[in-house]
């Protein structure tokens, strides 16, 4: 197989894959957000910074947003008393955001949202589920 045509395999394994993940979570995503009582751009900020504590800039690029919207979500999330902000130790124009207890209570009850498989994976059978763990597992493993 030549580069160019493996290279347009992988291209169209990861655009079935993203186009699967994408379409599939829209139930979880509404279940998690009426757990919490929050949107849930809102939750998936408390996510990352359950991982422990970002410059505003770092959270907007790891949401994949800029910084005024990662901006706009932590002044909602401070003013519930989900996160906190601090002045950076070694910047003093930055600010640490950091999450709370509350926070992370907050993100137990979002954890108890169970995601389940989508029809299309549910249906496959037990030697396709095997083998998509064989070869997606060291993938997700950072």
């Amino acid at each position: 197989m030549n580069r160019a045509k493996a290279n347009r395999d992988l291209d169209r394994v990861w655009q079935l894959m993203a186009g699967l993940v994408m379409d599939s979570r829209g139930d979880w995503r509404r279940k998690v957000a009426e757990v919490t009582g929050l949107p849930f751009t809102r939750v998936r900020a408390l996510w990352r910074l359950a991982e422990g504590e970002r410059t505003l800039a770092e959270l907007a690029a790891s949401m994949g947003t800029d910084a005024p919207a990662a901006t706009v979500i932590v002044n909602d999330l401070e003013e519930r008393g989900l996160v906190e902000r601090r002045v950076h130790p070694d910047d003093r124009r930055a600010r640490l955001v950091s999450i709370t207890a509350a926070g992370k209570k907050l993100l137990h009850a979002a954890s108890a949202v169970t995601d389940r498989a989508p029809q299309s994976i549910a249906k496959l059978g037990a030697a396709d589920v095997k083998e998509l763990l064989r070869i997606l597992g060291p993938l997700a493993r950072k």
